[in-house]
């Protein structure tokens, strides 16, 4: 599938970008060095080089299916702000996994939220899924609040599932169905 923009409102949903016009590569360095990120992300991303690769390979996951990965950016500047994906989609089982990330600088001014609830309208409308997952660290209640808000219910705990800071932390499984309010 060709990359698809949305309209979240305040903010739009736009493909990452390296190009003569913009460029998310250094955006991507600062939020990939921030201490925060790297505690509850497994990618790395440490020079230009590296988040290029990134950018390459979400646009070949775009192209093959296998990630749907949007910039969240400001409608004036394009400037990014976090990131959104849909990734492990199965169309037959009408599922995926919803992922996300702030950049720093954007923490905690409610921006994830609306893009989410974007992207999962167009999971629901789009694409015709019913069954969106979303997991993160039980100490992560940022994120906790996040699924909050954009209405998933907590499915369960995985015991030990992912290591922080060195040491095994439950992950928290939540899921939101097309058939939700």
């Amino acid at each position: 599938m060709e990359p698809v923009e949305i309209n979240a409102g305040t903010y739009y949903l736009r493909q990452l970008r390296a190009d003569d016009r913009i460029d998310d590569r250094p955006a991507l360095l600062e939020a990939f060095a921030d201490p925060e990120t790297q505690r509850y992300r497994s990618s790395r991303i440490a020079d230009l080089d590296t988040a290029t690769d990134y950018i390459r390979t979400r646009e070949r996951e775009w192209a093959s299916d296998e990630r749907y990965t949007w910039v969240v950016a400001d409608q004036t500047t394009g400037a990014l702000l976090g990131e959104v994906d849909l990734k492990n989609i199965d169309p037959v089982d009408r599922t995926a996994e919803l992922s996300c990330w702030t950049h720093p600088a954007h923490r905690g001014k409610g921006i994830i939220t609306p893009a989410i609830q974007a992207v999962l309208r167009f999971a629901y409308g789009g694409l015709g899924l019913h069954h969106i997952s979303y997991q993160h660290a039980a100490s992560n209640q940022v994120s906790r609040r996040v699924a909050e808000k954009c209405g998933f219910t907590l499915d369960g705990t995985l015991r030990e599932a992912i290591v922080i800071d060195d040491k095994p932390e439950d992950l928290l499984v939540w899921s939101r169905l097309s058939t939700d309010g």
